[in-house]
């Protein structure tokens, strides 16, 4: 990740790997039913806002502008065409970036293999190469609760992914957190 001196130009280099990665999620078929699934990245300006995918609108299709500036509210304040956000993507991703300052991103969709992965209620075991990334660096959710409508939800969920890299949220998929979002998403597609 290359060290800026402008955060205006940071800024902008977040919002185009970000469209990148949402992008490359969505050429891998993890968009694959329309408005499930939710990116984030911390704003390098307001650190307590992060900027997300809009609802309802492809991945495959995304630009740095389609992006929407959430507020700790789960308010858009920029960008975006003042699109929505998915507000159960915005309880869950608001408590992994606020217990999580070390991390930039998060990625979470629900792919076929991930949810049926996580409906056995198992850890990853470190059976190949791309699994050895996430041994002793993962976590289970087991009580998952339907759509994190509340605030609540994603504060357990956070509780959940602790220090990890990612989360099996029983019977919905994985989240997975890193300092890049271009992490975020290849970490996402190994542990698929």
């Amino acid at each position: 990740i290359p060290h800026f001196t402008n955060l205006i130009h940071e800024r902008a280099f977040r919002k185009l790997h970000h469209a990148v990665a949402l992008r490359w999620l969505g050429s891998q078929g993890y968009n694959n039913e329309g408005a499930g699934g939710h990116v984030t990245v911390r704003d390098p300006i307001l650190t307590d806002h992060f900027w997300m995918n809009p609802h309802g609108k492809s991945f495959s299709y995304i630009l740095p502008d389609d992006l929407c500036l959430v507020n700790d509210q789960g308010e858009v304040v920029e960008g975006g065409n003042m699109h929505a956000v998915n507000p159960a993507g915005f309880s869950i991703h608001a408590a992994v970036h606020k217990a999580r300052p070390d991390i930039l991103a998060v990625v979470h969709c629900h792919s076929v293999p991930s949810k049926a992965f996580s409906a056995l209620g198992c850890m990853l075991e470190p059976i190949n190469q791309d699994a050895c990334r996430f041994y002793n660096n993962h976590s289970m959710y087991a009580d998952f609760g339907g759509i994190a409508f509340k605030r609540e939800e994603g504060e357990r969920i956070a509780a959940a992914l602790g220090s990890t890299k990612a989360v099996i949220l029983r019977n919905h998929g994985i989240l997975i957190v890193a300092k890049s979002v271009d992490a975020a998403a290849f970490l996402f597609g190994a542990m698929d």
